[in-house]
């Protein structure tokens, strides 16, 4: 049905469908001949279509696509790029139509079985028992973009023309393209003709970002092994001092040259460890399910936060679960907030673990923290332990609870942010800009 369906859109025009669904009307009503005069309409509608559909054997154009895709674009907003298309024939074309193709999204068996559409329980047995709800649920799930035919201007013999497309990526993740259809409807207008080139492209989608008001995030600068230059090169290194005379171990690197040729002894360059501020950011992705709104909303707030975190004078690490434990650090040169948006495009959600597999990433870096914000999935005891074990530290720690429409009510007990009871925010999906503003 979905495949018929597919078909059914691509290659024919909406006048062309009208057309089909009278033809399959008239061939119901017409078939006693001897009551109706219908099998007339149906025999008139059925010559257009086959015509329509011969003529599209006669469409021989050859043409080559050039892709020009920028580095990355963001989940919900609108994706412009440009598209030359070069007419490899001696004849001009007109009336074509530029249509995009993607990867596929169909489900494997597997995930078909393994995955249940969200509400799934509230349709009757008739639904549940064909599961075609799921399969388009599924497929809209795994679908990476909309994108809309686009009108080409004419294409003169042997030329080219250009214009700019615009998609609306729907997910974060890889978006893969296939390649590109040129379309021209026949005769009568109703059936289109393909031709299609295979043209592999892909460009990496980021999370959605909202909209965040200044968030201050208080602590103190702490005391990081490597000190300021730790953060652009390998190994340790620390922030320059002084100069002093050689004793015996130092290492050559440190050597002064240009003192030493001065003075005439070996000198030394001195250093020393810097203090600076070091926020982490703790991802929490452990579900049941592959898939959930709450997670991709989780997803959504930690790319805000790492989006507005000044890291030039700071570092930030985020520290998330997928197929094991993760930390990755970000700042003073190290890397960007765009990488960490990078990662958080790819990020899956954790099943076969509990949530304390990520404490003990937590608790390793806790001395060296200014501040944590945690973006949670739930509130249970786990989780209060882990903001317990901070706030002990005197980490100054924000708690954002995604609580999930569809699962089981979360608890608003602050616990052990009873005391700070304006770092503690507990978010529905549906509701999540507003409630960002009153951070």
């Amino acid at each position: 049905m979905y495949a018929f369906k597919k078909w059914r859109t691509r290659r024919f025009t909406p006048f062309g469908q009208a057309i089909l669904i009278g033809l399959i009307v008239s061939a119901i009503v017409g078939l006693d001949t001897k009551q109706t005069m219908a099998y007339q309409a149906f025999t008139l509608l059925l010559s257009i279509v086959v015509i329509e559909m011969l003529s599209s054997l006669f469409f021989r154009i050859r043409f080559s696509v050039t892709r020009i895709l920028p580095r990355f674009g963001s989940a919900g907003d609108q994706l412009q790029y440009r598209i030359m298309v070069h007419n490899q024939t001696g004849k001009a074309q007109h009336g074509l139509w530029l249509v995009e193709n993607f990867e596929d999204s169909c489900p494997s068996f597997e995930e078909y079985r393994a995955t249940s559409e969200p509400d799934e329980t509230r349709r009757n047995r008739v639904d549940r028992a064909f599961g075609y709800y799921r399969w388009l649920w599924l497929i809209s799930r795994k679908r990476p973009a909309t994108a809309k035919a686009m009108p080409l201007p004419p294409l003169q013999a042997l030329g080219q023309t250009e214009v700019t497309l615009e998609i609306t990526p729907a997910h974060r993740g890889v978006m893969r393209l296939t390649g590109v259809t040129l379309a021209r409807p026949g005769p009568f207008g109703l059936y289109n003709a393909c031709k299609t080139v295979c043209l592999p492209q892909s460009v990496l989608i980021l999370p959605r970002r909202y909209e965040l008001p200044p968030v201050s995030l208080c602590g103190s600068r702490r005391y990081q092994s490597g000190g300021v230059a730790m953060a652009s090169s390998v190994g340790d290194s620390e922030e320059f001092v002084s100069l002093r005379d050689y004793r015996p171990g130092d290492a050559l690197r440190k050597i002064h040259w240009k003192s030493w040729a001065k003075v005439g002894k070996p000198v030394v360059k001195e250093y020393q460890d810097e203090f600076f501020l070091r926020h982490a950011l703790v991802l929490d992705t452990f579900q049941n399910v592959a898939y959930s709104e709450a997670l991709e909303q989780a997803v959504s707030i930690a790319a805000s936060f790492a989006s507005q975190i000044q890291t030039q004078a700071s570092l930030l690490d985020l520290m998330f679960v997928g197929t094991e434990a993760y930390c990755f650090t970000s700042g003073r040169g190290l890397a960007g907030s765009d990488k960490i948006l990078e990662i958080l495009a790819g990020v899956i959600a954790c099943q076969d673990k509990r949530f304390d597999y990520l404490t003990p990433v937590v608790v390793s870096r806790a001395v060296q923290l200014s501040s944590c914000i945690c973006i949670f999935l739930s509130w249970d005891e786990d989780r209060r332990k882990l903001v317990e074990h901070l706030r002990g530290l005197n980490i100054p720690t924000m708690v954002v609870v995604i609580s999930d429409n569809e699962g089981a009510a979360v608890d608003d007990d602050p616990g052990p942010m009873r005391d700070k009871p304006h770092r503690f925010h507990l978010f529905k999906p549906g509701d999540i800009q507003q409630e960002l503003m009153k951070l």
